[in-house]
Parts: structure tokens; sequence; C-alpha cells
């Protein structure tokens, strides 16, 4: 019959006199005391993890791990190996120095394996929702080649370009987005408080009212009819979409939709030709296969649209041929990127040439965002002033025959 396990944390002293926490599992405290020992720590206090005083609160979001996180713990983690520290010691630095709860527990987690004779690899594979496919297999390939330092500034090198390239897109999509906003709420603060009390005192007045005037006194009693449900919907379907949106049938419909929008459509298109070579070039020169390459950068494309192509070329691969054939056949991937790759296949030098189209289209991403930008600023503040001009207008049209009414 097996033993029945529990999961403890534990603080001990190791040989330098450093103090390294961390989590295992083990039948009893007794048990987790030898193990330690046999590790060559010193322990110092350990407690059965969730229980009593000890049990964490936990805010929303508050393990979240950013891309950030990751690119900053993989220069450390890169600067301490290529320094001689062992592993187990580098990790330990990690999770102590982490600003990320939910980094700083996978890190621990990962030591704990590490110690017992796991590969680093195989611990970060353990943590899928905090370490990406694409850096566990560059991970596994910088240790099977011997240059594992060498794998983590290019997972940070990675993981900042892909940073970046996500505020880029955030500085283009947050002004248009606030603005809309402020003009949504603008409006319906008027035809909720505003237009009732004007509608009010035309009535009291009598006569007939301006038509402009009349379909604002309409849409205001509307709107103080359904604004509780539109709030109530507007709140489910917040979260019906928060939970639907990956899934493969809703990105089927929406991931195309995305890449034929009239304005942002090209943005998103050249940020995931920029995403889907940067991955494939960073992988393919840290020495993961071909085929295993194009499998995660499929994955982590984040359109439906190119997994599909990357699927094609995978199999096309496997079958023998060559990358850009099946490209061409999706018209998701311009002409040039297709030739370029070609010219890399026929060099052998398709890590380089893949490199050279992701700076590129990160560049292209850059002059999209300002250009989209500095279009969007103009016609969003004429659109807003237009609302609010209009409804001003509408209100006061009657003013002009108060006098009128009441002679």
């Amino acid at each position: 019959m097996a033993t029945a396990t529990k999961t403890y944390e534990y603080s001990v002293r190791d040989a330098s006199g450093s103090l390294v926490t961390g989590s295992l599992d083990a039948a009893s405290e007794e048990a987790l005391v030898a193990r330690l020992r046999g590790m060559g720590y010193a322990p110092v206090s350990l407690h059965e993890k969730g229980t009593g005083l000890n049990r964490e609160i936990t805010l929303p979001g508050g393990d979240r791990v950013t891309l950030k996180d990751l690119a900053v713990m993989s220069r450390q983690f890169a600067t301490m190996v290529g320094a001689g520290l062992s592993l187990v010691r580098s990790l330990s630095i990690l999770a102590e120095q982490s600003e990320s709860k939910g980094l700083q527990k996978a890190l621990a987690d990962v030591r704990g394996k590490v110690e017992t004779g796991t590969s680093l690899s195989d611990g970060l594979a353990a943590h899928p929702r905090v370490f990406p496919p694409l850096m566990t297999s560059m991970v596994r390939a910088g240790e099977v080649g011997g240059f594992l330092d060498a794998v983590l500034l290019q997972v940070a090198e990675t993981f900042e370009a892909e940073a970046k390239l996500r505020a880029k897109i955030k500085s283009a999509m947050t002004y248009p987005v606030v603005v809309f906003v402020m003009a949504v709420l603008a409006t319906a603060g008027m035809l909720v408080f505003i237009v009732p009390v004007f509608a009010t005192m035309f009535s009291d007045l009598g006569g007939e009212l301006p038509l402009p005037t009349q379909v604002l006194v309409v849409l205001s009693d509307l709107l103080r009819t359904v604004a509780p449900g539109l709030v109530v919907l507007g709140v489910a379907g917040a979260v019906v979409w928060g939970r639907v949106r990956h899934r493969e049938g809703v990105r089927a419909v929406v991931d195309p939709l995305k890449l034929r929008l009239p304005v942002f459509g090209l943005l998103f298109r050249k940020v995931a030709i920029s995403r889907f070579t940067r991955n494939l070039g960073t992988m393919v020169a840290c020495g993961v296969p071909i085929l295993q390459s194009l499998e995660i950068v499929g994955d982590t494309a984040g359109n439906t649209v190119l997994k599909k192509a990357t699927d094609d070329v995978r199999e096309a691969v496997r079958q023998g041929q060559t990358m850009s054939g099946p490209l061409a056949r999706h018209a998701v991937f311009p002409p040039m990127v297709v030739q370029m790759l070609a010219v890399g296949e026929d060099t052998g030098a398709l890590d380089a040439m893949l490199a050279k189209i992701s700076e590129f289209y990160d560049q292209e991403v850059e002059a999209t965002t300002e250009a989209l930008t500095s279009l969007i600023e103009p016609l969003m503040i004429a659109v807003l002033g237009s609302v609010i001009g209009a409804m001003i207008v509408a209100l006061y049209m009657p003013i002009f025959s108060v006098f009128e009414l009441i002679q």
C-alpha cells in the first residue's frame, strides 16, 4: 500500500551558511528532515503547506508571471551559470530575489526537483503556465549541447523583444480605447442625467419639440429603461468572453477576422509574422530540432491562421520538403518573407535570415503604430466632439423659441 505524502515548506542553511527556502513532498516531518540532511542542509524550520496561519491568501492575478519577469530571471540565471554557480544555488538565489510570487514558487519547486536529480528542462516543463514551451525546449537544447548560459541569454533577449512588441501594440491601442470609453460614458451620462431635466422643462412650456430633440428624448427614455440590463449583459459578456476566447472554435472565427480588420488588421499581421520568425529563428539557432521548433512556434504564434500555416510547413518538412514552398501557399506570409526563407535554406543561414526578418517587422510594427496613433488621435477627437456637440445643439434648439412659448 502506497504511503500518503504531504507537501512541506522548509527553511534550511546550506554549506555556505545562506538561508534557503522551498517545498518538498514527504511522508512525515522526520522523513523530510532526514532527506534535507542527506542533501547537506541544516534544517531551520518546516511546516505543512497551507495549514493554519501558514496558509497564504492570494489575490486574483497575484501569482501572474509576466514576460518581463521571465526575461529578468533568464538574464540573471545566465550570468550566474556563466560565473560557475551550480544550478541549485542559482535557482535558490533567483527564488529569493524574484518580485513575482508565482515565479518564486515555481523556481523553488524546480530547485527541489533539480536537487533530486531531475534535469532543469524537465523541472521547467512541470510548470507550463509559468515557463513557456519555447523556453523549456531551448533550455533542453542548451543542456544537451553544453551551452546553457548562452541559451538563457537568447531566452532573455527573445522575451525582452516580445515584451517590447506588446508594449508597442498597447501604446497604439490605449489612446483610441480610452477616448472611445470616454465618449460612451459622456454620451450615456448626458442621456441618463441631463436630457431628462431638459425634457421636463420643455414639456412644462408646451409646444412641439424639434425633431433632433425628440430623437434625443426618446433615446434618453430608452436608455434609462434598458441601462440596468445593459450593465448586467456587459458584465456577463465580459466574463463569458474571458472564458471562451482561447477555445479553438472561437479562435478559428475571431483570428481570421482580426487579420482582415480595415485599420488594425495589417498591424496584427506584422506582429504575428515578427513573433513567428523571432521564435523560430531563436530555437533554430539554439539547436532545437526543426520539427519540434515548428510545433512550438505554431502553438505560440498567437493566431490560428499562422498555426495552420505552420502545421503545413511541419508536415512538408517531415516529408523532406523545404519550408518556403508550403509558406507560399498561405497569403498571411508576404512574398518577401517566403523568398528570404528560401535564401536562408539554400545558404544554410536560416537562423540569421529569420532574425533579419524579425528585426525588419519589429521596425514595421513600430512605424505602423506611430502612423496609426497620429491618424487616430485627431479622428477620435473629432468623433467625440461631434457626438457631444450634436447632443448639446439638440438640447438647446428648443430654447431658441422658448420666449415665443412663454408669450
